[in-house]
């Protein structure tokens, strides 16, 4: 079934759906959306190639569809790239782009890159505040 069929099959019913707001915007909770609007672009299930970014417990794993895999299958159609906690914001960056740049979807590398770039800011631990400094008429008093 071609990726235009199947988007009008699944575009005005489908699970994944998020109505909130009559006017807004229409999300989407689908795997492989990497931006959850939903649009035929950014679609996880209507498009034959999609780039799908997971945050696992061994680091941010990176899945994109082999070429020339069967439909029906599921699992081994896809290649899985795992990068490491430690590797590096730099580094996941340089692997996703390429991923995306190699001719497999060029037009999704911005959207792959602002979900990796999210996921490795959220595993990073917070600083702690420093302490409040006293100041006007608290800090004369505590230093006389």
């Amino acid at each position: 079934m071609s990726s235009d069929l199947q988007w009008l099959l699944l575009r005005n019913s489908n699970a994944f759906l998020v109505k909130r707001v009559p006017e807004g915007p229409i999300l989407s909770k689908e795997p492989g959306n990497l931006t959850n609007l939903h649009s035929f672009k950014y679609s996880g299930l209507a498009n034959e190639k999609t780039i799908v970014v997971k945050d696992t417990e061994s680091g941010i794993q990176l899945l994109a569809r082999k070429k020339g895999a069967s439909p029906r299958a599921v699992q081994p159609a896809f290649t899985t790239t795992t990068i490491r906690p430690r590797s590096g914001a730099r580094r996941a960056a340089g692997v996703t782009a390429k991923l995306a740049k190699r001719g497999y979807r060029p037009d999704l590398r911005a959207a792959a890159l602002a979900r990796v770039s999210a996921l490795i800011e959220a595993k990073k631990e917070k600083k702690a505040a420093p302490p409040r400094k006293a100041r006007g008429k608290k800090a004369k008093a505590a230093s006389a």
